[in-house]
């Protein structure tokens, strides 16, 4: 079970923040919210009032404060009254104190340090991120790896969209491709036909631009699916420590990706709202945002409600799944819920072709292909909008290639 945050030490801190002791009481109560326990709270807040008496010692004021005070901060010899006596601060502590000004500078109560707030995006792409969101339905994380790549090709493009033309659109795409893999091209030219069409419905460049945009050529669907067999699955979930939360919570997951074959943001994304346990059903949103509802089986919802009922922390976010430690918020991305495929499989000892969470999803796959289910059923739960992608799993039925098969012309002559 978590921690409680009533533990934190009651004691008297040493160190006077003076004026800015409202302001640590803040910073204090915003980190009690986030779930940190209370030791973890009491030597934030003990890195915070040190801050602030240095501050009132240097003469600096809270609305100065910015990388450089820290920085002033982090070299100074400390001979500050109270606990602390040294001829440096720690990295940690450090750390401490900049998470404190990063608050501050939430607050509007001091200037913005690094870290603390995201990179200028240029307006035109601002522009072009906030078209997508409302007229492509794609996901926020796609519409902000767009922005990226489009940020990244701008120095090369220009500022004036008026002067684009044909070969500048292919020389700045094809000097791409000489640095980076034909996936991140390929990933790259999508991002700019997009933009490309979002300034020609504006009027600010010539229309048809897109389709000057050089075709990446990438094999699709060549390799096999990379899979583990049913008895493989049973073993990486029963390598989860039901007696720890974060196994609780990692043996939910591993279900919901091995018998609804859920992509890794499905998982992420998941809302409290999303199941009804009434029906028994799942709803996901998928790429496009397009809703499908699933059936539950028993042993993922027994397994979800023992984590919602036993380990989850509360906490007003409604995704289901959160990290295991404070602050308590969803989590990070798919990368999250791919390092926790790829744990189980180290705690398990499977050797497996693959480690991200998509290997549960081929071995759901190729399971039900094997089991008897046709391209068309495995499609419609695997929720693919193309034929083609499914048909990428009929080549791990050996039995059934072997029916149709041709013999080998031996030494016939071509």
């Amino acid at each position: 079970m978590t921690k409680l945050n009533d533990d934190r030490p009651t004691r008297q801190c040493r160190m006077d923040a003076g004026d800015m002791g409202p302001l640590v009481e803040g910073f204090v109560r915003h980190l009690s919210a986030d779930g940190y326990t209370g030791l973890t709270v009491a030597g934030y807040e003990a890195s915070a009032r040190h801050f602030a008496q240095w501050l009132t010692r240097t003469g600096i004021a809270h609305r100065d404060i910015n990388d450089d005070v820290v920085r002033r901060f982090a070299r100074h010899r400390c001979r500050c009254p109270g606990i602390r006596r040294g001829d440096r601060v720690s990295a940690k502590y450090v750390n401490r104190v900049r998470r404190f000004a990063g608050f501050l500078a939430e607050q509007g109560i001091a200037q913005p340090v690094a870290g603390s707030v995201s990179p200028e995006r240029n307006a035109r792409v601002a522009a072009f991120q906030e078209w997508l969101r409302r007229h492509r339905g794609i996901s926020e994380r796609t519409i902000d790896r767009h922005g990226r790549m489009v940020m990244r090709l701008l120095p090369a493009l220009g500022a004036g969209p008026k002067t684009y033309d044909a070969g500048l659109i292919q020389r700045v795409i094809l000097e791409e491709a000489r640095r980076c893999s034909p996936a991140h091209v390929k990933t790259m030219a999508m991002a700019l036909r997009g933009f490309l069409r979002f300034l020609a419905v504006g009027g600010a460049c010539r229309p048809g631009l897109d389709q000057a945009v050089p075709t990446i050529p990438q094999w699709r669907l060549s390799a096999l699916p990379r899979y583990i067999g049913g008895s493989d699955i049973e073993r990486l979930i029963a390598a989860c420590d039901p007696a720890r939360p974060v196994g609780v919570r990692d043996r939910a997951i591993l279900l919901l990706l091995a018998r609804l074959a859920l992509r890794a943001g499905d998982v992420v994304a998941l809302r409290l709202d999303d199941i009804d346990w009434h029906r028994a059903t799942l709803s996901v949103r998928g790429k496009g945002r397009r809703e499908t509802r699933l059936p539950l089986p028993q042993d993922v919802g027994d397994a979800v409600l023992d984590y919602l009922q036993q380990v989850r922390p509360r906490t007003e976010c409604d995704r289901v799944f959160l990290r295991s430690m404070a602050p308590f918020r969803p989590l990070a991305g798919s990368s999250a819920v791919s390092q926790i495929v790829r744990r189980a499989l180290e705690r398990a000892g499977i050797a497996a072709p693959s480690n991200g969470a998509n290997l549960l999803r081929h071995s759901a796959a190729t399971a039900m292909l094997r089991g008897g289910a046709t391209l068309d059923m495995v499609g419609a739960v695997l929720r693919h909008r193309s034929p083609d992608m499914t048909t990428h799993y009929a080549k791990v039925d050996i039995l059934a290639l072997q029916q149709i098969a041709q013999p080998w012309p031996g030494d016939a002559p071509c």
